[in-house]
């Protein structure tokens, strides 16, 4: 059941969310000029979403094929058959203490979740799932799909820019 915050959330704490989202570094300084606050005003909102569970963790976005570790990533796609008393809730914890599984959401339709699961290889990936996933109780059906390429990952587009380009001149 999700937390409910303690004290209700205004369009200030709202706008500090999505600042944050856009870019957690950003000073407290310029944070409270943007939000028309002093910087103690937005260390104590912070704090208290942090506390409240509103604000779960801090990130960055890495381009690990620039850093030289690239790695291999598939969506997959599993049928199962809830547990009695408990639903998918208890499959769902076996999946995700997985560290390759990157994100894991229970989804309406053909299929009842879908998970990302990197490796460093295809065969890291295959060999994960039809050793670890697969034949886990409860799982009825798999369904591996590759990311060949990733063009917007959590809102920022990964697209390296170039100089303009010039339209083809024909007479």
């Amino acid at each position: 059941m999700p937390r409910v915050p303690v004290n209700p959330m205004d369009e200030k704490d709202r706008m500090l969310l999505k600042l944050l989202e856009e870019d957690c570094r950003t000073a407290g300084s310029v944070l409270a000029d943007m939000l028309d606050l002093d910087e103690e005003g937005v260390r104590k909102r912070v704090q208290r979403m942090e506390e409240e569970g509103i604000i779960r963790s801090y990130s960055a976005n890495i381009d690990w094929e620039k850093a030289g570790d690239g790695y291999v990533a598939a969506i997959l796609e599993l049928k199962v058959t809830p547990e009695r008393d408990f639903g998918y809730d208890k499959i769902a914890e076996r999946i995700a203490h997985h560290p390759q599984v990157r994100s894991l959401r229970l989804i309406s339709g053909a299929y009842d979740f879908s998970m990302l699961v990197v490796g460093k290889d295809i065969h890291e990936v295959t060999r994960f799932v039809s050793e670890q996933i697969a034949p886990m109780e409860h799982i009825k059906e798999t369904a591996t799909i590759l990311i060949m390429k990733t063009y917007k990952e959590n809102g920022f587009e990964i697209f390296e820019k170039k100089g303009r380009e010039r339209l083809p001149y024909t007479f």
